[in-house]
């Protein structure tokens, strides 16, 4: 079973899934390894592995120490070419649907497929769409673009949807690591209610209440990175997980 299969079969078995992002460039590696074992003993449904600013030249070292020591699906979420390593189960393969710098939709594409073919890394296509979060964020900086308006909701949805018709498997909504706010539940049920792709939901989520509000807009998966940082310890991962998948639960009920 692939890894996007597995993804589809938390959704469908559990309503909807909880990942946690390791970012490499703010722990070493056996800090990661030690984060990674963490979520998994609290019930964790995936990793993602990967950071915006891309300066840590440790990132197969990462890779490898997580998966060492952790049996859960670890996903790569690359911030550029260079984020890439033959240890991890997964990419993926982000587009910057929300922007217009050709380097973010192709260009760091075509340098990783080289690559990415001879890692045989299973790559998973996502519309990645950078919504705005009230400053400016490490994702907005790194990729010179702008992120669509937080109250446009049918923009969102269009982006989302020209995004499906490209062939796209996933969509994935950013308010950016650290963001002031998350991803508004309005821009989320917009797009839910347009696509019928898996959609991701991350940035801002500082707390279970608010991936509960999420999940119930729509989203399929939760993605926490920073807000775990000061509490991550396994009550407050147990809590956000068991609150997604209740959630969801609930949700997939009224469908």
């Amino acid at each position: 079973m692939t890894i996007y299969d597995q993804l589809l079969s938390i959704r469908r078995e559990k309503g909807a899934g909880f990942f946690v992002l390791l970012d490499p460039d703010d722990h070493a590696p056996e800090v990661l390894a030690a984060k990674a074992c963490l979520c998994r003993d609290a019930g964790v449904d995936a990793l993602l592995i990967g950071g915006s600013r891309m300066v840590n030249h440790d990132f197969k070292e990462a890779v490898t120490a997580v998966k060492s020591a952790c049996d859960l699906p670890l996903i790569i979420f690359p911030g550029g070419h260079t984020q890439l390593s033959p240890d991890a189960d997964a990419l993926l393969f982000l587009s910057l649907i929300s922007g217009r710098n050709p380097r973010w939709l192709i260009e760091e594409h075509v340098q990783a497929a080289p690559l990415i073919h001879s890692y045989e890394l299973e790559t998973i296509s996502t519309g990645y769409m950078l919504i705005a979060s009230g400053k400016t964020t490490a994702v907005e900086e790194v990729s010179g673009t702008q992120p669509l308006p937080r109250d446009n909701p049918g923009l969102a949805a269009d982006h989302a949807l020209a995004g499906q018709y490209l062939g796209l498997k996933m969509i994935y909504l950013e308010a950016g690591s650290g963001a002031d706010a998350p991803v508004p539940d309005e821009i989320v049920a917009a797009v839910r209610r347009t696509v019928h792709l898996p959609l991701i939901v991350g940035g801002g989520i500082r707390s279970p209440e608010i991936a509960a509000a999420k999940v119930r807009a729509g989203a399929d998966f939760i993605a926490v990175g920073t807000a775990l940082e000061t509490e991550a310890g396994e009550e407050i991962l147990r809590q956000y997980v068991k609150t997604v998948h209740e959630i969801g639960k609930r949700r997939s009920h009224t469908r």
